[in-house]
Parts: C-alpha cells; structure tokens; sequence
C-alpha cells in the first residue's frame, strides 16, 4: 500500500498532536497542519494530500464548510472528525460530499481502514461523474450529427446513410471530430433558405 500524504486540520493543537502521531504510526506522511477551514483550504492548494481529516467544528468556515469549497475547487477526500455523531450534522457531511466520519477520541486501527475507504469511494464517484460527462457529451453530439444530417438530407436531397457518410468524411479528411463538423454544417445549412 503506497504512503498516504495526509493534512490534518483541528483548531485543537492537541489533537493535531495526537492524530499526527497516530497517523504516523501506522505509516502515513502528515503533509500539513491547521486550525481552520481556511488553512484546509489553502493547504490542499500548496500540497495536493490523498486525503485531508478535518475536525467539523472550528472557527470562520467550519469543516463541513469547507469540504463544500474544496469540492467545488479541487475536489478530494476528506474524513471529518466529529466529538458527537447527531442526524442533522451526518446529513450535512453526506450532501458536502464528505468520504467518511470517525467520532472521537480516534483510535488509530480506525484510520487506515477510514482513509482507505474515502480514497477508494472517492475515486468511485470521481469515475461516476467522468463516465456522466462523457455521456452527456456524447449524447450532445449525436444530437448535432443527427440534426446536420437532417438539414443535408433536406438541403441536399442526400438519403440518411449519404448525409452520415459525407459528415463522417468530411471529419476524417480534416481530422476533426464530427461533432464539430456537425457544428460547421448546421451554421452553413441553416444559413441557406
């Protein structure tokens, strides 16, 4: 198992403390400390961790918070770090996107099995949100392939197999995708009367 990078963010020197020497001792690297949402913030931008534990309540921006703006910047996996477990704060965690949740005091045969687990779903959700956006775009380009070869069967008296054939050969002998073709098509044909 590779050598997880880790930042630790608690407004507690403490338990920085106790986590860094926890996490040390089962093989981790302790990348980066801080007390605040902010430093999180700022921290995962200079050192790029496999994964940042991250107590909720801190001054300013909280830790759920700031898992909101670390996955709208540069999504990554965050474990939370929580004294108390209630419904409200789980349900606020989940919609952030947060990995996974330890309830303090943290023991340390929690932490491999807890990073292991936020890496491992986050990379399942990051592949989910890829395949979705390749569909999306896929589908979106179909949509424009199939509307230039309507407007070139109309325009240009072409059977559908004719109007594929020439957006197909007109991509490969420009070697542009024939979603752009489409594109080029549809602007010039629908410019015709």
């Amino acid at each position: 198992m590779p050598k997880r990078k880790i930042i630790i963010i608690d407004d507690n020197a403490d338990q920085r403390f106790v986590l860094k020497g926890l996490l040390t001792n089962i093989g981790c690297d302790v990348i980066g400390e801080g007390k605040s949402g902010l430093d999180a913030m700022e921290l995962m931008q200079k050192f790029f961790p496999d994964v940042i534990l991250m107590d909720i309540k801190m001054p300013g921006m909280d830790g759920i918070e700031a898992v909101t703006a670390i996955n709208q910047f540069k999504p990554t996996p965050v474990i939370l770090l929580t004294a108390k477990k209630d419904d409200e704060t789980i349900k606020r965690a989940v919609d952030a996107g947060v990995m996974a949740y330890l309830v303090k005091p943290v023991r340390e045969e929690e932490l491999m099995p807890a990073i292991e687990l936020a890496i491992s779903r986050f990379n399942e959700f990051q592949a989910v949100l890829k395949e979705n956006l390749d569909l999306k775009q896929t589908i979106e380009a179909r949509k424009l392939v199939e509307k230039a070869k309507g407007l070139l069967m109309k325009k240009e008296g072409l059977t559908e197999k004719e109007a594929f054939s020439r957006i197909q050969k007109i991509s490969m002998d420009r070697r542009r995708p024939m979603k752009e073709i489409a594109e080029i098509l549809i602007t010039a044909l629908e410019g015709r009367k």
